[in-house]
């Protein structure tokens, strides 16, 4: 007799994955209060000139974060390199209400020097793939939220810097590398942040668009408060997965 597990095998992960707004958008989810968070009842009235869009409407995380970073580039020379278009913003709901932790993250799609495909233990394999509006995405850029938008506005900045400044300057799927044996980070982390701190200072004093930024000045509390559910992308990482040589 056939065990019933086995007429119900996994389907295989596909090497591709397309969202379309036409019949297959991108998934949202509204942000969540961490468990057992106090939710705080003071502080959450917001200054009626700062601009993060129509009040009756959930904020959209990544709407607003794409914006702020294809300003950011159209300023900042040091990341000219990048597409925009090719970049996936999306979220990660933080389990605790702790503000330190990982803020963010940039994942390639591809593998070192842009290539498409690895060996791993005689093996061949390859990333998921994926297209948004029919074009392909390099780069899946993730907050974890609510902790990223609870942070001050210089260390959102910072990070914000810090995740595009990863991309390499081939943008070709892979990220900077740099010489030595951190390689992602430089031997310095506190100089890689100052690094990302003057980059930061630079594009504000020269020539930013404020109302792009509005948002970073108000933390989760607020936006919710003012928008009724603060909303983001959420989609999986991307898979490694073994194919035909």
């Amino acid at each position: 007799m056939v065990r019933s597990s086995s007429l119900h095998e996994e389907a295989p992960l596909p090497l591709e994955l397309h969202w379309s707004a036409a019949d297959n958008p991108l998934p949202q989810r509204s942000v969540r209060w961490p468990g057992r968070t106090r939710r705080p009842t003071t502080g959450l009235e917001v200054p009626p000139w700062l601009s993060t869009g129509p009040v009756h409407q959930p904020f959209d995380f990544q709407a607003h974060v794409r914006a702020l970073c294809a300003d950011i580039v159209r300023h900042c020379a040091d990341l000219k390199h990048i597409d925009v278009s090719r970049l996936l913003f999306g979220m990660t709901q933080a389990r605790s209400s702790r503000r330190h932790g990982l803020q963010a993250r940039v994942t390639p799609m591809r593998f070192r020097h842009g290539q498409l495909t690895r060996q791993y233990r005689g093996k061949l394999y390859q990333g998921q793939r994926y297209f948004v509006e029919g074009r392909e995405m390099l780069y899946l850029v993730t907050f974890y939220l609510p902790r990223f938008l609870d942070q001050d506005f210089d260390e959102k900045f910072i990070t914000l810097f810090h995740e595009l400044y990863h991309i390499s300057p081939d943008f070709d799927g892979d990220l900077r590398r740099h010489e030595g044996r951190c390689s992602l980070h430089t031997y310095s982390k506190r100089l890689y942040d100052a690094h990302m701190a003057h980059l930061a200072r630079t594009y504000l004093n020269n020539g930013a668009t404020r109302s792009l930024h509005d948002f970073l000045r108000l933390n989760f509390a607020q936006l919710q408060h003012r928008h009724g559910s603060v909303v983001g992308v959420v989609v999986p990482r991307p898979r490694l997965l073994p194919v035909l040589a």
